[in-house]
């Protein structure tokens, strides 16, 4: 299970993104910059689509801080195919395969029962170190603002008060 200020597990899995092409991604390709991974519990289901539509139409503000998004079921890529056909529609970040169920339960995101991933958030940063984790209930979805506002107060290197928000005075180191 990973924990905070602790090394985020390596992965390489196959990824899925735009109208379906394939490719394969690893965490160690991704070093120097931050990770934003996310968990969702699977294909076809009625909130995870509002939170990936969110995150690839957001991307953007994302690599504005030199960050990348990934999210992660236990689908194949055939499965993450057929949505992105079938009604999910092109996706601007990569949608990862993790059939054996291996990446979820590395992170501590694999709940079992039922055998889905959590809707969980990590951020890791460019040393590979994770230094933001977050679980939400299956049927509530996270807040994308609420992750770049972390990401923005972790990039700041200073410590900042609840609501924080890019611009306002931190607590200082």
């Amino acid at each position: 299970m990973v924990k905070l200020l602790q090394p985020a597990p390596e992965f390489r899995a196959r990824a899925v993104s735009g109208a379906g092409e394939v490719r394969e991604l690893a965490l160690s390709d991704l070093r120097g910059r931050w990770v934003v991974l996310f968990f969702y519990p699977g294909d076809f289901t009625p909130v995870c689509p509002t939170e990936i539509r969110e995150f690839s139409q957001r991307l953007p503000e994302f690599q504005a801080l030199a960050a990348e998004v990934m999210g992660c079921s236990v689908d194949s890529v055939e499965s993450h195919r057929a949505w992105i056909a079938g009604g999910l529609g092109p996706v601007a970040i990569p949608l990862l395969a993790d059939p054996d169920r291996s990446i979820a339960r590395a992170y501590g995101a694999l709940l079992e029962p039922p055998g889905v991933a959590a809707r969980a958030t990590f951020a890791v940063d460019p040393a590979g170190m994770v230094q933001y984790a977050a679980f939400h209930n299956l049927s509530v979805g996270r807040s994308v603002s609420e992750t770049l506002r972390v990401l923005e107060a972790l990039r700041s290197g200073e410590r900042t008060p609840a609501e924080w928000r890019p611009g306002q005075p931190t607590l200082g180191r």
